[in-house]
């Protein structure tokens, strides 16, 4: 019998509370008090997420708007460096019991995102060693070995995973859209996002649908559709604490 996992239906909030959820389904799992669990999301209003352990950022990100709203920094779980999640999709996974090194993890994990986004008419593969990676504050400046690219060699998954034991919690930002003033004022380039998705405005509901049923048939489990009960949201409200990186 194949095993179940937790799929939380998508839904948008801000970028705290997005992240205290991911936190808190990681900690619940490697507690051994929740199943593995594949969500999808996304940031409102547009939001800036730090790496765990990202020390330096433009100051001016703390300063910065979008559609009259203040662009909220926050700050992962996961390591990694910042992404702007405006016109993105974001993944996340919990898994136990993650046998191997980080880098078989990332291999094993992003299949899903691979042969999904191959049933789209899109195709993947894994990114280079990523020389100066950690003199980016910027994610998507350069690709590693852990995140996705276009057969053009442009970066369309940017992934990070935090561990506890065996258990990783893996999440990344799939750029789909961005605003382009918007990315430009952050990170002082053009996104470039590669021709194949900007060409075919795929429905983030189609996208989610492909990738849920690459998940089942990639870790060879059942999806159990279950949004998150009132109980859970008050747990989940509780453990947000004041990690805004410009508090």
């Amino acid at each position: 019998m194949s095993q179940t996992w937790r799929l939380i239906p998508p839904f948008a909030a801000p970028g705290h509370l997005q992240m205290a959820l991911d936190q808190w389904l990681f900690q619940q799992c490697a507690k051994g008090e929740h199943p593995a669990v594949l969500r999808f999301y996304t940031w409102s209003p547009a939001a800036i997420s730090l790496g765990k352990n990202q020390q330096r950022w433009p100051q001016h990100w703390q300063k910065l708007t979008w559609n009259q709203q203040p662009v909220e920094l926050v700050r992962r779980p996961s390591g990694g460096r910042a992404v702007l999640h405006q016109g993105d999709l974001t993944y996340m996974l919990v898994v136990n019991n993650q046998s191997g090194n980080r880098r078989q993890a990332y291999r094993a994990l992003c299949e899903f995102l691979i042969q999904g986004w191959q049933t789209l008419g899109v195709s993947l593969h894994f990114g280079g060693a990523g020389r100066g990676y950690m003199e980016q504050p910027n994610c998507f400046a350069i690709a590693t070995d852990a995140d996705l690219v276009l057969t053009d060699g442009t970066k369309l998954i940017g992934s990070a995973q935090a561990w506890q034991g065996a258990t990783v919690l893996q999440h990344g930002s799939i750029r789909l859209q961005p605003d382009s003033e918007l990315y430009l004022q952050v990170f002082g380039e053009e996104a470039n996002v590669g021709q194949p998705i900007t060409a075919q405005h795929l429905p983030q509901s189609k996208i989610i649908q492909s990738l849920t049923q690459a998940a089942e048939d990639c870790f060879q489990m059942q999806l159990r559709n279950q949004p998150l009960s009132d109980l859970e949201w008050k747990a989940i409200n509780a453990s947000i604490d004041s990690s805004l990186a410009g508090s």
